[in-house]
């Protein structure tokens, strides 16, 4: 990825990852992109790094602007090794004494990563910095999605570098959000929904936080994807309806299957859904990856999961997206369960469990099938799919 000017004195001096189809458990099936910033100015200032094996790529952007000695300031707005891998590259590159800006907890982090006694400068949320002709806001964004995470404001250029914010792991020759227009929308849903989802309650507080602090913004440099200069806005209030999670009428039917009775329940309950006039998909835990599904389940207003019993528990497929999506507490939904079996089948009281620990409204104990479903079985499963169809179609 070549250098770019994004504003005026400020470039664009990150890398980009073509080949990554995985970043901890989520797909990456057209790779992603680490940025990082540079200023040029009386004190010049690099905001962020580059995951450790593109360091060289960040080293030779910088160096097609300036020599990367002459880097006065580093910053760091978040401290997770991909873009902070290759910061013992640029410390040692521009001398280990050069201030390091971080938040308090950035220092904390850094510290236990990387061991070094470098010059760090914690700063507090509204601490400012003055290079020269541009002055430098910071902005603490606690758990968003690290303890450590901040943001900083050029005030000068109403540019916000936004670290994993507003982001998308998306690599592509396009680098601004007009050159790509609604195509990188699916991308930057995508990513909320799999790394933010969780911090809904935080995001609208710091859309909150962001207006009473009166700051303009005209830019947004994230850390992943494409930076937003044409419409700014519209990332910034597609966030602010995500984190809503304001359910829509429609319904996610989430199994996987051994010798296909779980597929035809699943399918059955999906057909009834539809004929109800709501929008149902039917999605395959081996055929779609856990991080898609959780994108179609962040506007879903009902999740339906089905499994075979196996060994008295879930399919292993089933129990690892429970967790997943356990673990980013989706909010207002409702949900179902649905199980085949042989000798047992303690599969669809543990989905309902699981539904229930993460606040799911149940709202049916769910089909339970011995081996092959006949009519009789399909018939439940079709009653089973009426009943969500129907209680979608009372959303307001």
């Amino acid at each position: 990825m070549k250098p770019l000017e994004v504003a005026r004195d400020i470039y664009s001096v990150g890398a980009i990852d073509w080949n990554i189809r995985d970043f901890h458990g989520y797909s990456t099936y057209q790779g992603t992109t680490y940025n990082a910033y540079l200023i040029i100015d009386d004190k010049i200032t690099l905001i962020d790094t580059v995951k450790r094996e593109f360091a060289d790529e960040l080293l030779n952007n910088i160096s097609e602007i300036i020599d990367p000695k002459k880097i006065d300031y580093v910053i760091s707005n978040h401290t997770e090794m991909d873009h902070s891998g290759a910061l013992p590259r640029i410390m040692h590159r521009i001398g280990e004494d050069k201030p390091l800006f971080c938040s308090k907890l950035g220092h904390k982090n850094l510290s236990l990563h990387f061991h070094e006694k470098w010059n760090y400068k914690p700063m507090e949320s509204g601490g400012e910095l003055n290079l020269g002709k541009k002055n430098l806001v910071f902005l603490e964004t606690r758990m968003l999605h690290w303890p450590d995470s901040m943001f900083t404001y050029v005030k000068e250029e109403k540019l916000l570098l936004s670290s994993d914010a507003f982001g998308q792991h998306y690599a592509g020759a396009e680098r601004f959000d007009d050159e790509i227009g609604d195509a990188i929308m699916p991308h930057a849903q995508k990513y909320f929904a799999n790394i933010l989802l969780l911090y809904s309650p935080l995001i609208l507080k710091l859309v909150n936080k962001v207006t009473d602090m009166g700051l303009a913004i005209d830019t947004i440099c994230p850390d992943h994807g494409i930076i937003w200069r044409k419409d700014p806005n519209k990332i910034i209030q597609a966030y602010v309806e995500w984190s809503k999670q304001k359910p829509k009428k429609k319904a996610l039917v989430v199994y996987d299957t051994m010798w296909e009775s779980t597929r035809k329940m699943a399918e059955t309950i999906v057909d009834a859904i539809n004929d109800e006039g709501i929008e149902a998909k039917s999605m395959h835990l081996r055929s779609w990856h856990r991080s898609e599904i959780m994108t179609e389940v962040l506007d879903a207003g009902a999740v339906i999961v089905g499994s075979p019993t196996i060994n008295n528990g879930l399919f292993p497929t089933v129990s690892d997206f429970l967790t997943y999506m356990k673990g980013l507490r989706p909010q207002n939904k409702i949900g179902a369960a649905f199980c085949s079996y042989g000798w047992s089948g303690e599969a669809m009281n543990l989905i309902n469990k699981e539904l229930e620990s993460m606040k799911f409204e149940i709202v049916d104990p769910g089909v339970k099938i011995q081996f092959v479903p006949d009519k009789e079985g399909l018939e439940a499963c079709n009653r089973l799919g009426k009943k969500i169809g129907q209680r979608l179609s009372d959303l307001s």
